[in-house]
């Protein structure tokens, strides 16, 4: 396994890779979470901003502030319409430019395996939060076949190459998402683990779109174009679509809630 920093270098591949399985499986998330209307959220690692317009659609917010490093992805967010409501700026998970308890929720959409350090953004996020407020997050099961982009990977290694993994992937693990929150001193901790499926045209749209993965991006560099096309014809043969030509693909999240302390 390779672990090293990964990053989208293009808010158009983040929106059609992640966004898509962002909303689905924030959708899932926000139902489990319940939040109470007219809350003030912060959405750390906001992207290209589709959780965080998820949360303006569903939740009601008074406010909510979408923060991430990617400049790039920033300016795409703050194309959203919900401008009177929504403030996105450049800023990262361990040092928030906020005082405390400035919000009543903070949660991070796919986000915590790309934190350097996990355990200083769930304290940053506590920090921001008022005491009885929510901090949540979700992503990807790194380690238990959840992640979209699983199928190629587990390819990948049956060649006898290894996938980049995101930096902190082993926060992806519920039993390590649970010791966070608890060092981070949260209680009436709960978790839950997220399904969701996409369904792609074919299977070269599912090649293209997933391929998009800035994981995938960082492992293919050290693959000859030879071996990548290996990897796509041998999944090819193992990833059926059904009688209409439609290539299903599902995916899993671990969830993680608490109340500050």
């Amino acid at each position: 396994m390779v672990n090293k920093p990964i990053e989208f270098n293009n808010a158009d591949n983040y929106e059609r890779f992640m966004g898509v399985w962002s909303r689905s499986a924030g959708e899932l998330f926000l139902d489990w979470l319940a939040p109470k209307k007219s809350l003030r959220w912060i959405d750390v690692g906001c992207g290209s901003g589709a959780f965080t317009n998820s949360v303006l659609q569903r939740c009601l917010p008074v406010g909510i502030v979408g923060i991430d490093p990617s400049k790039d992805l920033i300016e795409f967010a703050s194309k959203t319409q919900y401008r009177d409501l929504c403030k996105f700026q450049i800023g990262g998970a361990t040092d928030l430019p906020f005082d405390d308890n400035s919000f009543d929720v903070a949660c991070m959409a796919l986000v915590l395996f790309f934190v350097p350090d996990p355990l200083a953004g769930v304290k940053e996020m506590c920090r921001v939060v008022v005491k009885g407020g929510l901090v949540a997050a979700y992503t990807w099961d790194v380690f238990g076949g959840g992640f979209p982009s699983h199928h190629i990977q587990e390819e990948m290694r049956l060649m006898g190459y290894s996938p980049t993994l995101p930096p902190s992937s082993e926060a992806s693990r519920m039993a390590v998402m649970q010791e966070l929150w608890t060092k981070g001193g949260l209680e009436a901790i709960e978790v839950k683990q997220i399904d969701v499926e996409r369904q792609f045209s074919n299977f070269d749209e599912y090649w293209e779109i997933t391929c998009l993965s800035p994981s995938l991006t960082a492992s293919f560099a050290g693959m000859s174009s030879d071996a990548v096309e290996d990897v796509k014809r041998r999944l090819k043969e193992k990833v059926l679509p059904d009688e209409d030509g439609n290539v299903t693909i599902s995916a899993h999240a671990n969830a993680i809630k608490g109340k500050v302390a």
